[in-house]
């Protein structure tokens, strides 16, 4: 380690609370208009990747009305435990209190991985936020459990059973999910903190409040966002990344026969 890293790490150690809260406040709001000004510089392979989204979702939606009819039928199987879990854990206001408390933690502490993994939370799920809000009313797609079909919508609706797409709580789990597990290098750790981000996704599906659209389009978005503004926090070197990033989970869209999902690559 370079003498010039050590006391930029000395320095980082031993700044007061202040100056820390700044730095990271600052860092947030930069990562947020990277990621919104990201669009203007994207390149050949960016678009394919919209492309592959936009093509995924068409084919998924073919099944949207079967899969929810289903899914719904399944609901009184399903434990209490989990639909409750499901829908506290994406609901905004417990996502920003776990944030908040994971955030002051690493403050107080100095803990400069916890701060960074707060800093990259809340800078992808305000993007992301913002993103899904917009689009639920300019969408306007109907919710399942209404009766209508997928393809019902009724543009810019102020009325909640249009909000369907993309889901809320899929955007907010999945963020804070794939945020936090880009910190482990362990495989195990990984598909442990995905299992717990898609309870709230899964139990939507299961109350009838989303379609499998709605929970792919807010995967997909959480993933490109947190992926972009996580690379613009190690390329501006705002914190003491690991030289070389190891097992992390590439994700794919994979499309085969009639078949098509999304792929973790370890």
């Amino acid at each position: 380690m370079s003498a010039q890293k050590i006391r930029l790490k000395k320095t980082k150690d031993t700044a007061s609370i202040g100056r820390l809260a700044s730095h990271d406040a600052k860092q947030a709001f930069l990562g947020v208009k990277h990621a919104f000004t990201r669009p203007f510089y994207w390149k050949k392979k960016d678009f394919k990747t919209l492309g592959a989204i936009t093509l995924g979702l068409f084919a998924l939606s073919s099944i949207d009305d079967e899969s929810s009819a289903f899914l719904i039928r399944q609901e009184p199987n399903v434990p209490n435990i989990f639909q409750e879990a499901g829908t506290r854990f994406g609901s905004p206001q417990v996502y920003f209190i776990a944030n908040a408390g994971l955030y002051g933690f690493g403050l107080f502490t100095k803990n400069e991985t916890i701060r960074k993994t707060s800093v990259l939370i809340i800078s992808s799920s305000f993007t992301t936020g913002l993103i899904q809000s917009f689009s639920k009313t300019a969408f306007g797609r109907a919710r399942p459990e209404n009766g209508y079909k997928s393809t019902e919508f009724r543009f810019w609706s102020n009325e909640p059973e249009f909000h369907s797409f993309p889901s809320g709580h899929t955007v907010l789990s999945i963020t804070m999910a794939h945020a936090i597990a880009k910190q482990f290098d362990n495989t195990w750790s990984k598909v442990g903190v995905y299992t717990l981000g898609s309870v709230a996704p899964i139990s939507r599906l299961f109350a009838g409040a989303h379609w499998l659209t709605d929970i792919a389009l807010g995967t997909a978005l959480s993933i490109v966002v947190v992926d972009s503004v996580d690379k613009f926090l190690f390329n501006t070197k705002a914190y003491d990344y690991p030289v070389k990033k190891k097992n992390r989970i590439s994700w794919k869209l994979n499309f085969t026969g009639n078949k098509i999902g999304v792929v973790g690559v370890f």
